[in-house]
Formats: structure tokens, sequence, C-alpha cells
């Protein structure tokens, strides 16, 4: 059996001091998904410029301090272009002053074509009450142990 293509990826926790986490809705074949903003690594790119890459298309993001990688997450699941097996994400943590609006480089048209339809905030107490699918899958509890007991010393794999 061939070995898997796994795609790496980046992704940010972008966090205000008062516990907003600024989120991203996909809409795929298998349903909706509210994420992290970040996605792939091009050519020659590692996680952090991909990061900073990723963050100033997506949500409008520029000039900002990545912060350490948190999280693990490695998904395995064929995705949408069909030349990948999975993708393997590291996730950076992303401390802002205060909420912003999102403003995106990218077209609406071009982050439809990603599948990416919506941006906005959410409360850590919101996500932990709310019956939506995150990915992570268990997004509020490693939220919560981040903000309560701090930064980990090694990133930690936080499942599908």
């Amino acid at each position: 059996m061939p070995e898997p293509r796994i795609r790496p990826a980046a992704r940010a926790l972008v966090v205000t001091p008062d516990h907003h986490v600024l989120l991203v809705r996909f809409e795929f074949p298998a349903g909706t998904r509210w994420a992290l903003p970040g996605g792939g690594l091009e050519h020659g790119e590692d996680h952090r410029s991909a990061l900073a890459r990723e963050l100033r298309e997506e949500v409008g993001l520029n000039d900002i301090e990545i912060g350490p990688h948190i999280w693990t997450r490695e998904i395995r699941i064929a995705l949408l272009d069909g030349l990948w097996d999975g993708q393997r994400e590291h996730v950076h943590l992303v401390e802002v002053p205060r909420m912003f609006d999102p403003a995106p480089t990218m077209t609406w048209d071009e982050l439809a074509a990603e599948y990416l339809f919506e941006i906005r905030w959410w409360h850590r107490d919101e996500i932990a009450g709310s019956d939506v699918t995150f990915a992570p899958a268990a997004l509020a509890d490693h939220l919560g142990s981040l903000l309560d007991h701090g930064i980990p010393r090694e990133p930690v794999d936080v499942g599908v």
C-alpha cells in the first residue's frame, strides 16, 4: 500500500485578551466546519511564512507576530483537490490586542473556491456551548486548557 500523501499546513489560533477567537466557516460536501484560519504550505514555505500569507489572504491580518506552535492536528481524508490523502497542521498562537473587522485580501469568490464562506469572532463560552462542528472537534476543551493553564511546553495533539 502506498504511503499516504499528507499535505503540510499551518493554522492560527487568533485570540484576544477577552477570549474571543477568530474562526472561518468551511462548507464541504461532508458538512459545515468552523475552523482556525490558515492553510497548506506552498513550495518553499515554512509553517510561519505560510501562516503569515494565509492570515493576510483569509482575514486581512498583516505584520503580526506569529507565536509558538501550540497544537498539532492530522486528518486522514482525501482532500477535494485529489492531490492529498490528508493534512498535518501546525497550529500557532496569534494574540491580537482586540477584535478587528476581517478584511481578506482574497475576493469572496476566491475564498468560496476554497470552500470558505464566513469569518467571525466567537467567545470561548460561545464555542463551549455550541452544537456546531468545529475543527478540531474538541476545540472548546483545548481552548479552555490553553486559556486556563497557559502555553504547553510541547505542541498538543488535538485530534481530528
